[in-house]
């Protein structure tokens, strides 16, 4: 005789089709929040426990319901990195993902998505750079973003004009994608061989080089500027010794990740400009080399946990 499903394990089924449908989307919204795929995840993970401990009977959206909750809890979570950081030895960058397999991470579009932007997106405020997110990343209407935030309408449309005028001012017009990879290839064997006129050409007379290790030895702990010192120090031989650089997608641009024994030893990217490469980005840090190596997986890792709740 065939048993039916109980209605308890059905329920939970259909809470597990839901959430996998729109995971992609919170996590996408908690990275942008966040800067770092790990603390998304864990926003990602909370976010499950509680759709799954609701009430869904009275849930008239869950995409409305998953979203919201996704941004306060990274609102709250980013609020708290940010005296976190305060302690952090050197430059922090945010944790590069690989979007071979999910060129958006969940976006409708691959808005706040480059590395350089993440950290000009880290000085706004965790409540202004949620607004963004949502508006610019994820075409929210306004009275759906002020719903999310709490917020007055007037009020929400002020924080994005703001920090769209913020950002603007920070930025510089992009390269497009292969102008990006070029420049990269060209930046990596010029460093590889100690060629230091051609770098220098690749490098605009103001651009900038950020280190993060968080206090690795080695590793600068404040950002190095100017051409001349930039191009000197990138051409450093013990970090190419036997190394073996691979280009990779990160963050919906090429970037490289640096081999040496068959292990990862340092991740790069760049922000470039039709003057040249303005910023260099290097992530020392093993945790998050680490983390981007894990990216890679996450969406499969993802849907499997949830799906293991049936």
């Amino acid at each position: 005789m065939d048993l039916e499903l109980s209605p308890t394990t059905s329920e939970l089924e259909e809470a597990v089709s839901v959430f996998v449908q729109h995971r992609n989307r919170l996590f996408g919204i908690a990275y942008r929040v966040l800067g770092s795929a790990v603390e998304a995840e864990d926003v990602v993970q909370e976010v499950w426990l509680r759709w799954q401990n609701t009430d869904r009977s009275v849930v008239i959206s869950p995409v409305a319901f998953l979203s919201s909750t996704t941004t306060r809890l990274a609102i709250n979570v980013a609020q708290s990195a940010r005296v976190r950081r305060e302690t952090y030895i050197g430059p922090w960058l945010p944790e590069p993902v690989d979007t071979s397999s999910d060129p958006e991470v969940g976006a409708q579009r691959a808005e706040a998505l480059e590395l350089a932007l993440l950290l000009v997106l880290e000085k706004l405020s965790p409540t202004e750079r949620a607004a963004y997110v949502l508006r610019e990343a994820f075409d929210y209407a306004y009275p759906e973003i002020a719903e999310v935030l709490h917020l007055s309408l007037v009020n929400v449309r002020k924080i994005v004009s703001r920090a769209r005028k913020h950002l603007s001012e920070e930025q510089r017009e992009s390269v497009d994608t292969a102008e990006h990879r070029r420049l990269l290839s060209v930046f990596v064997s010029a460093a590889q061989t100690g060629d230091v006129a051609s770098l220098e050409a690749l490098l605009t007379p103001d651009t900038v080089s950020l280190s993060d290790g968080n206090g690795l030895r080695g590793c600068a702990r404040i950002p190095v500027t100017g051409r001349a010192r930039v191009a000197k120090m990138v051409t450093y031989p013990k970090l190419w010794r036997e190394a073996e650089p691979r280009l990779v997608d990160a963050n919906g641009c090429t970037g490289v990740m640096v081999y040496r024994d068959g292990g990862p030893i340092a991740f790069m990217t760049m922000a470039a400009s039709k003057e040249g490469i303005y910023k260099l980005m290097w992530v020392f840090s093993p945790s998050k080399i680490a983390a981007f190596l894990d990216s890679r997986t996450r969406v499969t890792a993802g849907l499997d946990s949830a799906a293991g709740a049936v």
